[in-house]
């Protein structure tokens, strides 16, 4: 699946909304990064690599080549774009539940926008309107937001260490040293695939391995034919 690269879910969603009140969204933006606590229940859910909001005019959308025909959009647009790790319906659901005020707010003027609760309106809301990604690229694949965050500790956590213990007594660098492997303890997890979302997810892959092997076992035995004696 394109949207998937690793524990990384890429979700791309476009929403039109009418050109006249753009301004109210812009404002609105600007008024939620002048005062970020108006985000707080979004900054915190550690499941989020980023996530942004973009208004789009009816009369910005790139063009490609000098031949391709302009477009009379009837629309602006409202762009959201977001990375983050867990399954669709995790991600949407905290979402909901961490700024759900904060979404009626940003998604407020969008056409036909239901409202985050409940949320199967808005589930089929932004399924109907999500983009699937053509090209998703992940550096590393296995680390997920906190797994990021994590290493970004230890790397500056361990160049203060060396400038500040690295002509120290053995004794004393190695007394340092431990105190620094119990406060990093919890940062130095070892990166592995994404866990079972749900039993029923894991249900269904194991079914699917399951008539990969048959269907290969039936190949191979047609390719053998029958055996004589």
């Amino acid at each position: 699946m394109s949207n998937i690269a690793g524990k990384a879910y890429a979700m791309n969603v476009i929403t039109p909304i009418r050109w006249y009140t753009t301004w109210l969204n812009k404002l609105i933006f600007w008024v939620a990064l002048k005062k970020p606590s108006t985000l707080s229940g979004l900054i915190t859910l550690s499941l989020i690599h980023y996530a942004r909001w973009v208004i789009i005019g009816k009369n910005q959308f790139p063009h490609v080549h000098v031949d391709q025909p302009k477009e009379e959009l009837r629309y602006s647009y409202m762009l959201f774009f977001s990375n983050f790790n867990g399954s669709w319906d995790q991600y949407v659901d905290s979402f909901t539940f961490a700024i759900p005020s904060g979404l009626d707010m940003f998604w407020k003027w969008n056409i036909r926008y239901p409202h985050s609760v409940a949320l199967t309106p808005f589930h089929k809301y932004i399924q109907y309107n999500q983009l699937e990604t053509a090209h998703y690229y992940s550096a590393y694949p296995l680390a997920a937001s906190n797994d990021i965050k994590a290493a970004k500790k230890l790397k500056s956590m361990l160049i203060a260490f060396d400038q500040q213990w690295h002509d120290a007594p053995d004794e004393q660098f190695q007394k340092q040293y431990n105190t620094l492997l119990r406060g990093l303890q919890h940062d130095m997890g070892e990166m592995r695939p994404t866990p079972i979302v749900s039993m029923s997810a894991a249900q269904v892959e194991k079914r699917h391995a399951r008539d990969l092997r048959k269907a290969k076992q039936e190949k191979v035995e047609a390719m053998e034919g029958p055996q004589h004696g």
